[in-house]
């Protein structure tokens, strides 16, 4: 999508402060923390959001869900760490491209 951000700092187009990168996924720091950390993870091929997944993604969504404990290690979050997708703009989507929050450390609110 030429318009997509994330698309745009996939290709290279925008500078992200990057963390892990493979062939399904860029992950990278939200510039606009809600928690110690707070990384993005991102497909590399563009899906609009969690609304438009098909079969044809399952591979890619399972991949990323993979990850995340990983990545979650890696930055010190040995305690425990939260994702979340937002959908739609009622659910509080911003940037149209499908992404995983993944948050964590002291700074983390309180949910449920």
């Amino acid at each position: 999508m030429n318009d997509c951000l994330f698309c745009k700092i996939i290709a290279g187009e925008i500078p992200a402060d990057q963390v892990y990168s493979d062939d399904q996924v860029l992950v990278f720091k939200d510039i606009n923390p809600q928690a110690n950390v707070h990384l993005l993870m991102v497909p590399k091929i563009h899906i609009a959001s969690l609304d438009e997944l098909t079969s044809e993604h399952d591979s890619v969504i399972a991949h990323m869900i993979r990850q995340l404990p990983q990545l979650a290690k890696e930055q010190g979050l040995e305690d425990g760490f939260r994702t979340i997708i937002n959908t739609g703009k009622g659910g509080g989507q911003v940037v149209f491209h499908l992404h995983i929050h993944l948050l964590g450390g002291k700074n983390l609110p309180g949910f449920g």
